[in-house]
C-alpha cells in the first residue's frame, strides 16, 4: 500500500526493481504438490481390483492436475518489474517465466492505480480482458497502468507503483536541451 516516507523527490535510479508477492499461492501450490503426491501413491502402491483403465484415468489425472496446479501457482507467487532508462521488464515467478519487455519507446503514459484486484481481472495471473487490456495479477493493491502508443494498457501490481509511475513518467520526457 501507499507509504509515504517511501516517496522519492530526488534523482531516481538508474535501474528502479519493485516487486509484489503473494503468500496465499503457496496453500494453492501445496494442493497441487498433494494431488501430485496422490498420483504417485495410486501408481505405485494400488490395490486396484477392477481393471487396469480405471487406475490408469486415476494416476494420469492426479498427476496432471498436481502439475497444472503447481507450476501454474508458482508462475504467480511474485512479480519483479525492472525500469532501466530504455525499457521496463516484467517477470513472474521464481524462474522469470512470462516475462514482458516494453520498450520505453512504445509507452504513451504511466498511471497510479491505487486498487487493483484479481476479481477485477478474472483471478491471479497474466490476464487479458478486452475492456481492460493485459495485466499480470498477483495479489490485490497498488499497480502501474502502461498506456502503449498501440492503444493497449498493461496493468501490473507491484509494492510502490508510486515510485514506478514516477521514474516511467520521469524517463518518457525528452531530455531536457543543456548548453550548447
Amino acid at each position: 500500500m501507499r507509504d509515504p516516507s517511501r516517496i522519492e523527490n530526488g534523482p531516481h535510479p538508474e535501474v528502479w526493481t519493485g516487486r509484489a508477492t503473494n503468500r496465499i499461492q503457496w496453500l494453492l501450490a501445496l494442493v497441487g504438490a498433494a494431488c501430485l503426491a496422490l498420483g504417485i501413491e495410486l501408481a505405485v502402491d494400488s490395490a486396484w481390483s477392477t481393471g487396469v483403465a480405471p487406475l490408469v484415468m486415476s494416476v494420469v489425472g492426479c498427476i496432471a492436475a498436481g502439475l497444472l496446479v503447481l507450476f501454474g501457482t508458482l508462475a504467480f507467487v511474485h512479480v519483479a518489474l525492472k525500469v532501466d532508462s530504455e525499457s521496463l521488464e516484467v517477470r513472474c515467478g521464481h524462474i522469470g517465466l512470462p516475462r514482458r519487455r516494453i520498450p520505453l519507446a512504445q509507452v504513451a503514459g504511466a498511471e497510479f492505480a491505487p486498487h487493483v484486484t484479481p476479481r477485477h481481472w478474472g483471478g491471479w495471473g497474466y490476464r487479458w480482458r478486452p475492456e481492460k487490456g493485459t495485466a499480470v495479477v498477483v495479489r490485490r493493491g497498488e499497480g502501474v497502468v502502461l498506456r502503449l502508443w498501440d492503444g493497449h494498457t498493461f496493468t501490473i501490481t507491484v509494492d510502490n507503483a508510486e515510485s514506478a509511475v514516477r521514474v516511467i513518467k520521469d524517463r518518457l520526457r525528452p531530455p531536457a536541451p543543456g548548453p550548447a
